[in-house]
């Protein structure tokens, strides 16, 4: 099975991060286990100094213990937790409070276990924490987490606009030839019926075709959009959404029913070719999932500033899992699909018209209502 390469780059962070873990953690014990025996030695040289003189040939090796620790905090107390000495500590509040105190004491008796030294007739004990090394080196997991992150983040949004920066320049390409190579015979079949008003044509018949050439004309002006910044005007929704669906009505089985619902006049600023196409589209999808058979209900309401356009088929339905996948290039359930209809429904809608289309809900064997979501233009 072939994986995703987003999948391999979260493979090779996961790994990463573990190792990273693994061997900092053993790095750490190790440390740990040095700085407890210094600690140790220290003590020890804190308490033999009590016990020798200046003059003694071991005074200088123990004085030499003593001052080696620059960078373990190490605290002592006597047996009333009075401060006897304390080394390498930054906050240094505990001194004027013995609350403060009290807490570092917990702290630290919860981290490391403190040594008891005997100092004269006194038992004192030892506290210690860990380094700034090992506390750095504790945290280094997290911060290479942090920043693999990061990186692979960028890393999917170089590689997610490069694939929309890709498919913006095919659906580009493709949609100005198709309009160019539509250009040529649709002048000629313009020229041709005027020819045929002299040859007594049936004028009805006439009319038929006039109408197919007008509509391939309006199909290669759509096309001719794509990729080229259009031109938005004001128009009443309902109207459109009643055009665009009698013209599917008419090419339809007299077995689909269609019902558009409309409370009260709602405006957008639209291009109404492209947004004509998107509702051709969503209503031959529809007639396609019932099998040429059933209803489809479009239904047109407000929501403060929003128009919102539910289109509800009788068809088979879409999993779950396709809500999203379906709006792919390439996506289809029909044998003989190019799955571009409800790709470039998307594009039209939000790219265009800074709107919005998602699949509402779905029910397998009951249908599927989409979702159209356009911004309101007060009359």
């Amino acid at each position: 099975m072939k994986l995703n390469p987003k999948i391999w780059l979260l493979i090779a962070a996961v790994i990463i991060v573990i190792t990273s873990l693994i061997y900092t953690n053993n790095l750490v014990n190790k440390l740990s286990q040095e700085e407890m025996q210094k600690v140790t030695l220290w003590a020890t040289a804190m308490q033999r100094m009590e016990q020798i003189d200046a003059d003694d040939k071991d005074f200088s090796l123990i004085w030499g213990i003593i001052e080696n620790n620059n960078n373990i905090p190490v605290l002592i107390v006597n047996e009333y937790n009075e401060i006897v000495a304390f080394r390498n500590f930054h906050d240094t509040t505990f001194l004027s409070s013995t609350e403060k105190l009290d807490k570092l004491i917990q702290k630290l008796s919860s981290n490391k276990q403190p040594i008891n030294i005997t100092i004269g007739n006194s038992v004192q004990r030892v506290y210690y924490d860990d380094s700034n090394l090992i506390k750095q080196l504790t945290i280094f997991p997290y911060v290479l987490w942090s920043i693999i992150l990061i990186v692979i983040s960028l890393t999917l949004i170089m590689i997610i606009t490069a694939n929309k920066s890709t498919q913006n320049l095919v659906w580009v390409g493709l949609s100005k030839e198709t309009a160019h190579q539509l250009g040529t015979p649709i002048s000629s079949l313009m020229a041709l019926t005027y020819m045929l008003k002299d040859e007594n044509v049936n004028p009805n018949l006439l009319e038929e075709i006039n109408k197919d050439v007008e509509r391939l004309a309006t199909i290669a002006n759509r096309f001719s959009k794509v990729g080229s910044t259009p031109v938005l005007t004001q128009q009443n929704i309902h109207n459109v959404i009643v055009k665009a669906v009698d013209y599917v009505k008419k090419r339809t089985s007299s077995k689909v029913e269609y019902i558009i619902t409309c409370n009260k006049p709602l405006n957008a600023l639209i291009n109404e070719p492209l947004f004509e196409w998107v509702i051709e589209n969503m209503c031959k999808n529809g007639v396609d999932a019932m099998l040429g058979e059933g209803k489809i209900e479009i239904d047109i309401t407000s929501n403060r500033n929003k128009i919102i356009i539910d289109i509800t088929d009788t068809g088979k339905g879409i999993e779950r899992k396709h809500f999203k996948t379906v709006f792919e290039p390439g996506f289809t359930t029909k044998k003989n699909g190019w799955g571009l209809g409800l790709s470039l429904s998307k594009r039209i809608i939000e790219q265009y018209h800074n709107g919005k289309i998602v699949v509402k809900k779905s029910e397998i064997g009951v249908g599927t209502t989409f979702r159209i979501i356009l911004n309101t233009v007060k009359i």
